[in-house]
C-alpha cells in the first residue's frame, strides 16, 4: 500500500493581482488535475500568507496531498493542470529563491486517510 505524500510549496509573488490569479488556479486544481481521466489529488489548499518578517518574502503557501510518490511525480512531469499553474506564475515569482518545495510522508490518521 502506498504512503500518501504531503507537499508544501511556497512562492514569492510580490504583486497582489498575481497572487489572486495563482490562488484561483489552485482553487480548481483538485478537479482540474486528471490522471487517466480521473482526479488524483487527495487535497489542495493554497492561501496568501500573513505579512510577517519571518516569512522571508513568501506570499503564497500551497499544501497538496497525493496518494503516492508516483502521483506527485506525475504532477511534476505530466499534469496539464500543474503546467497551468506554472504558466500563470511564469515571470511573476521573485528570483532567485522565489519557490521553495518540500514533501514528506503523510500521517494518515491525522489527515483522516
Amino acid at each position: 500500500m502506498s504512503t500518501p505524500i504531503v507537499r508544501m510549496t511556497l512562492f514569492k509573488v510580490p504583486d497582489e493581482s498575481n497572487i489572486e490569479a495563482a490562488l484561483a488556479k489552485y482553487a480548481t486544481l483538485k478537479q482540474d488535475a486528471l490522471k487517466n481521466n480521473s482526479p488524483y489529488i487527495l487535497s489542495v489548499n493554497a492561501s496568501k500568507t500573513y505579512s510577517d518578517p519571518r516569512n522571508q518574502g513568501f506570499t503564497i503557501c500551497a499544501r497538496t496531498i497525493f496518494a503516492s510518490i508516483e502521483d506527485m511525480q506525475y504532477y511534476d512531469t505530466e499534469c496539464a493542470a500543474h503546467q497551468g499553474i506554472k504558466e500563470a506564475l511564469k515571470g511573476k515569482v521573485s528570483q532567485p529563491g522565489g519557490v521553495l518545495m518540500v514533501y514528506m510522508d503523510a500521517d494518515k490518521e491525522k489527515l483522516g486517510l
